[in-house]
């Protein structure tokens, strides 16, 4: 007996930009998915209540500049760390999900200035809008600044005055917006 035949069809056609996308993934996902189970897993914990952090004190900002996607071109062509480094204070900051929907755009918008590449913005903003939740336990997190678990909400008037003070004293460290010195690999003896 065909089976197909016997269980009925409930489920609409894909669209075909639907079947391309799919398409598009389906090599690269078993390799993404190692690198991805961390990440979804600790979504799945349930993080402290924001109100409880409330009196907490904010780090001073760190940046590594594009977190887990290369700074600049090889070819040395086109540079957009200086988009990471302002993004990544934005995210150091946090606040509401606006705000970070925000940010986001703004490194789409600076990423495909600075390499004159839509894709390379786009491929960036997807990265971001997967790997930035607040809910993830990284160091690249939204409101990395604060304490993990804060997610997301408007920054309190004391919050924002912190966060304000902490940024002018960076910014006056580092007038100028800069990629953090690459890290030398050492190998062998």
């Amino acid at each position: 007996m065909n089976r197909s035949a016997a269980v009925p069809r409930v489920l609409a056609p894909m669209p075909p930009k639907s079947r391309a996308t799919a398409a598009l993934l389906a090599p690269v996902l078993p390799a993404l998915l190692p690198a991805l189970l961390p990440i979804l897993l600790a979504a799945c914990t349930t993080p402290p209540q924001a109100p409880a952090l409330a009196s907490a004190a904010m780090a001073p900002f760190t940046t590594d500049g594009c977190s887990m996607f290369p700074d600049h071109s090889p070819s040395g062509k086109a540079d957009w760390c200086v988009c990471c480094v302002a993004h990544d204070l934005a995210y150091w900051r946090g606040g509401s999900a606006d705000e970070r929907v925000a940010a986001d755009a703004a490194l789409e918008h600076c990423v495909r200035t600075a390499s004159g590449d839509a894709t390379l913005a786009r491929t960036m903003l997807a990265g971001v809008r997967v790997g930035g939740s607040p809910y993830f336990p990284t160091s690249y997190r939204w409101g990395y600044g604060w304490p993990y678990g804060r997610g997301y909400a408007p920054l309190a008037r004391d919050e924002a005055d912190q966060a304000a003070r902490l940024r002018t004293r960076y910014l006056s460290e580092h007038p100028v917006l800069t990629c953090p010195a690459p890290v030398p690999v050492v190998t062998g003896p």
